[in-house]
């Protein structure tokens, strides 16, 4: 059974004009064209659709997806890890849905209409919340030399320079998840080969030293914002790349 580029417009809610621009860059070609010259959609041009979709949902841009996509990564753990985050999401924000709804009753609930209420568990209203490890304050705090260092190198690149950056940095992360997927060890060097890469990358806004790059390493992996930029291309990257930057630095920085 196929489906007109109308039809799975409609279906989807991505506009025909999207689905073209789609097809021009190859991320999503139609199963044929008929005589018409109109694309016709099959079955797993619509999972495929969905996977865009999701991804996008997660912030990777079209490169990156297409990437992914036509990457030897399992498509069906990849789906999986997406759907886990989703109910990890819709779990948060039922929570923090709740809160709010019991703050909103208990100040409906103030007689005097002052605002001033009584709270039997004050630490209900936190729940649902995101916390961040560290602000930007105590990084500068702990590391000022890096910091300035850093913020100097970032104030310098321009947008295009910003985009490259970031399009590097999520191209290699497939490399190496690609690296984890066929079982390679950290210490071969082709994956070393991109850890050094990475190294030349992180020196472009301050050097580490042996404990600075492993300290970076760990910091893939214990905080959350980092972990779940890896855990988006594949669940334990951010431990393996960890890992690999161990070795790393134990043979070249130390």
């Amino acid at each position: 059974m196929a489906w007109s580029i109308s039809e799975v417009s409609r279906m989807s809610g991505v506009t025909s004009r999207t689905l073209r621009h789609y097809d021009e860059i190859g991320l999503l070609p139609p199963a044929w064209i008929g005589s018409n010259g109109h694309r016709y959609y099959e079955e797993a041009d619509l999972l495929r659709l969905q996977q865009i979709l999701l991804m996008r949902e997660l912030d990777l841009g079209l490169r990156e997806i297409q990437a992914v996509l036509d990457s030897r990564l399992d498509r069906v753990a990849v789906l999986r890890e997406h759907h886990q985050r989703l109910l990890a999401e819709r779990d948060r924000l039922e929570t923090l849905a709740r809160t709010v709804g019991r703050t909103l009753a208990a100040l409906e609930e103030d007689e005097d209409g002052n605002g001033m209420t009584k709270i039997n568990r004050p630490e209900n209203l936190f729940e649902g919340f995101e916390h961040r490890a560290e602000d930007e304050a105590e990084v500068r705090e702990r590391w000022p030399a890096q910091w300035e260092e850093s913020r100097q190198a970032v104030e310098s690149m321009t947008a295009g320079d910003t985009e490259r950056w970031q399009r590097e940095v999520t191209a290699q992360m497939i490399r190496l998840a690609e690296h984890m997927v066929a079982g390679t060890p950290v210490a071969d060097p082709a994956v070393q080969a991109e850890i050094d890469t990475h190294y030349q990358g992180v020196c472009r806004f301050w050097t580490p030293n042996a404990c600075g790059y492993k300290g970076l390493g760990r910091t893939y992996v214990e905080d959350p914002r980092f972990r779940t930029n890896y855990d988006k291309i594949a669940e334990g990257l951010a431990a393996y790349q960890r890992d690999a930057m161990d070795v790393y630095a134990d043979a070249r920085l130390s």
